[in-house]
């Protein structure tokens, strides 16, 4: 054997050792599963302390579909819902980078994907939940106070001036107006025709339910929504993958990435000290709302 023989006889193994220095998600032929979790409420809560948006994790799902090797993408859901336009907004940017990678979505529900949550579950090829998980609430709700006994009681006359009929409409300091209701009625009803076509475009004949069973706002547990075709199965995101892959799928969790600001932020710096300080005293009254709705958002879910 020459020495030339012998140095091509060596390569393999030296290109093995190489590979081994390599991390695993990177290596040819190593199947992997990329995870982004997406939690919260959905929408703007407070100025700075916004809730789940496309914004907000447009980029961390890029960074998903363009991992090397990945066979499919996971999406982890825990959600009570929120904006239906940024719901909506999710859901279209999840499918449109599907199409274009060629990926299956795999949805994994933990305890919620409810109202805007299960809008956005509804951008996966397949969803699976836990037995206890809770899906649904395919509806459209709203709220608000009325105060205006309590401010004649206080003696506080409500001095309003607009240009347009209905620019005070449902203002809580006076009365309710029926002609305001229907409107808004009206507005909700056209809103959850969009997020029923949507489920029924997704779902298709996996549904399993009647329009006035799965369409009322109602929600239910994993085994139900899976026997009305809300989901497809109940699995955790290991077990379903390892049996869909193999057991050495690798499943890299994608995280937002961490900004200048954000990192600062974090720290704690003097001058984030002084914005949350400011925060914390300029906008107590939002911050208790936002906390209370949210509390309440949760609560209606049981947890």
């Amino acid at each position: 054997m020459t020495e030339q023989t012998d140095n091509r006889a060596k390569w393999p193994a030296l290109i093995d050792r190489l590979m081994e220095l390599v991390p695993a998600r990177l290596r040819r032929g190593t199947a992997a599963v990329p995870v982004v979790r997406l939690s919260g409420l959905i929408g703007a809560v407070t100025p700075l302390r916004p809730g789940m948006s496309l914004a907000g994790v447009a980029r961390t799902l890029e960074r998903a579909f363009a991992t090397r090797n990945a066979k499919a993408v996971a999406l982890v859901i825990n959600s009570p819902g929120g904006s239906p336009v940024q719901s909506r907004q999710i859901y279209l940017r999840i499918r449109q980078l599907a199409t274009e990678k060629k990926l299956p979505v795999l949805v994994f529900v933990e305890d919620v994907a409810a109202s805007g949550g299960y809008m956005i579950a509804c951008a996966g090829d397949e969803i699976f939940c836990d037995p206890s998980s809770i899906l649904g609430s395919i509806g459209v709700v709203g709220g608000s106070f009325g105060f205006q006994e309590l401010i004649k009681k206080i003696g506080v006359e409500r001095r309003l001036y607009t240009a347009g009929a209905h620019k005070a409409m449902l203002d809580p300091f006076l009365p309710e107006n029926p002609d305001d209701v229907a409107r808004v009625k009206a507005l909700q009803r056209e809103i959850h025709a969009i997020f029923i076509a949507l489920v029924k475009a997704s779902r298709g004949a996996r549904l399993k339910g009647a329009d006035d069973v799965l369409f009322t706002g109602e929600y239910w547990a994993g085994e139900t929504s899976v026997s009305l075709g809300l989901a497809d199965g109940i699995g955790d995101l290991r077990s379903t993958l390892r049996a869909r892959y193999g057991d050495k799928v690798l499943t890299p969790v994608i995280a937002p990435a961490a900004g200048l600001l954000s990192g600062l932020l974090g720290r704690k710096s003097a001058g984030a000290g002084t914005l949350v300080a400011m925060d914390g005293l300029a906008g107590l009254p939002d911050e208790l709302i936002s906390a209370l709705e949210s509390r309440a958002i949760w609560a209606k879910f049981g947890f």
